[in-house]
């Protein structure tokens, strides 16, 4: 589903710069599709096109080392009419500016997993795709990966202290979990394409309110296993990826139990 891409005179409207570092100073924009929009626009998504002669390239909101973008988005919500009557978890298709429902979430499963979190809390998760850096990098693409997370983390704060939401990572969460929640652990759905390593979950929640927990409970992350999945991951290399085994050894060895 495409997202709504506001103009800058539309709701909800950006505050000024200096107010995103006063407490208390931007009030807090509901959960919805607009202001769901609003947050992947400013994080995420793409924001300009240059050209050199024939050839055209795509620049986005969060930098990347090399415009290669190894970064993905997912978001797992509830509560949004336009994304269905289930909860489900989405992916973030930064081209089109629109979510692609990946699994659903039953209700009272998606309660479960927010338990310790604030009201109309959802979670935003982040993984990379190391091949995206390794073709031009090499070993040095698991540094550059980490960078770019680093990168993506910045954006989706300021984006979200722009509509008056706290952002958390939760950094409780191990990596066997979050592969869980983003279906990245599902093999089958990486037939034939390059995986995605899981790096972050982030809780996001209108107002800031107070956080319990910085994991989710472990069961209910586990239960996501049983839900409908839906799609497949595009292959990106037309030819078979070159093997990096010290990319593979340190992304093993860096794992968090």
């Amino acid at each position: 589903m495409r997202l709504p891409l506001l103009g800058a005179d539309e709701e909800p409207l950006s505050p000024q710069y200096e107010k995103l570092y006063e407490r208390g100073a931007v009030p807090a924009a509901p959960v919805s599709i607009r202001s769901l929009s609003r947050l992947l626009e400013y994080a995420l998504a793409l924001s300009a096109w240059k050209q050199a002669g024939e050839t055209r390239w795509a620049l986005r909101a969060n930098p990347s080392s090399g415009n290669l973008h190894p970064t993905e988005g997912y978001v797992l919500v509830a509560g949004i009419a336009e994304l269905g009557a289930l909860p489900g978890l989405f992916h973030y298709a930064s081209r089109e500016h629109g979510l692609e429902r990946r699994a659903d979430c039953a209700p009272a499963l998606f309660e479960r997993l927010m338990r310790g979190l604030p009201p109309q809390a959802f979670l935003l998760g982040l993984s990379s795709v190391y091949w995206r850096e390794a073709w031009k990098y090499g070993e040095r693409a698991f540094r550059y990966c980490q960078h770019d997370i680093g990168h993506a983390i910045g954006t989706l704060r300021i984006a979200a202290a722009a509509l008056g939401w706290s952002a958390l990572v939760l950094d409780g969460m191990a990596d066997e979990a979050i592969e869980a929640l983003l279906g990245l652990s599902r093999a089958a759905d990486f037939a034939g394409a390059e995986r995605e390593s899981a790096e972050l979950v982030m809780a996001l929640s209108p107002g800031g309110g107070a956080t319990a927990s910085t994991s989710l409970d472990a069961d209910a992350v586990r239960a996501m296993k049983g839900e409908r999945w839906y799609g497949t991951a595009n292959r990106l290399s037309v030819d078979d990826p070159v093997p990096w085994e010290a990319i593979d050894r340190v992304a093993l060895a860096s794992r968090k139990r």
